[in-house]
């Protein structure tokens, strides 16, 4: 089953929260998800007790997304006991199998540009391997994991966007007030993922970029077909 479609509201996430109010205004505005890093070497980390502070506050029906690099059983584990967040999101070289291993809804991230995933097929293949996943994220290749604020060439999803069991597309890499309207255009994704694009400074949300940034989204979703 497909998830892109024309006539439907795409979902935001607004990730690399570090305070409470940036958590509150995402939720005034909107939000459907907020996303929390445990990537020691991330500017966005934040510990696991200043998690479990941010996560109290999230609403129902608003998601709270845990993004993981490379952690250990040990460290996911602790997350899932202590900050019970909704989703993970992995984000590093994680296998299939230990992805699905802590029976939790997870996102699965692919570094489009990466070696591996530098053509469309080769895109698909990978994702097919993670058929589970309740979301494939596609953010530019660095080396630093995501946050770069760089955009990948959207036409190598044309094999994910046009496979008959993609899982929600989300996009995420180099989204901006600016942009977000002409990347939503090109690849139409089921959800939108966005960091650096509404900072001040790294893990320091603008508010006013946030509120604009989700103007923006519901913008482009009004002016669709059969919206």
């Amino acid at each position: 089953m497909t998830f892109q479609a024309a006539g439907r509201r795409t979902r935001v996430k607004i990730c690399g929260m570090t305070r409470a109010d940036d958590v509150s205004c995402a939720v005034q505005n909107g939000a459907d998800a907020v996303g929390l890093v445990f990537y020691p070497k991330s500017p966005r980390a934040v510990s696991v007790a200043q998690a479990r502070g941010l996560r109290e506050p999230v609403p129902a029906f608003v998601d709270v997304v845990a993004l993981l690099v490379n952690a250990t059983r040990l460290e996911v584990n602790e997350i899932i006991e202590q900050v019970r967040p909704d989703l993970l999101q992995f984000h590093g070289d994680e296998s299939p199998e230990f992805c699905t291993s802590f029976g939790r809804r997870y996102i699965r991230v692919f570094r489009v540009g990466a070696p591996g995933l530098s053509t469309p097929d080769q895109v698909l293949a990978q994702c097919k391997a993670y058929g589970d996943a309740a979301g494939w994220l596609f953010d530019s290749h660095s080396s630093g994991y995501g946050g770069s604020g760089r955009r990948f060439d959207a036409a190598l999803l044309q094999a994910v966007l046009a496979h008959a069991d993609s899982r929600p597309v989300i996009l995420a890499g180099g989204l901006s007030v600016a942009g977000v309207a002409d990347s939503l255009h090109a690849v139409q994704p089921f959800a939108v993922d966005v960091s650096s694009g509404v900072e001040s400074a790294p893990g320091i949300k603008s508010h006013d970029k946030i509120a604009a940034f989700l103007r923006a989204v519901r913008a482009y979703d009004g002016q669709r077909p059969g919206f």
